[in-house]
């Protein structure tokens, strides 16, 4: 199979970039939805929000490392 796929180098290159976005994607999606309005304790809080966090960073990290890895 021959797609056309432009700036990628292959297939997995978009699957891994798309993968990395959509993972990107969720973590500012938790953010947006601000899940700690519901909970009772501080560690909680601070734990759901560097878990967001750390899915935007994670996820960005991934659809950079495999787009510019040859």
């Amino acid at each position: 199979m021959n797609l056309d796929i432009g700036v990628f180098e292959d297939e997995l290159d978009v699957l891994g970039v798309v993968v990395g976005v959509l993972v990107a994607l969720m973590g500012v999606g938790t953010l947006v939805g601000m899940p700690w309005q519901y909970a009772n304790s501080a560690v909680v809080t601070v734990g759901q929000i560097v878990g967001a966090v750390s899915a935007i960073v994670i996820g960005a990290g991934l659809a950079y490392f495999v787009h510019s890895t040859a």
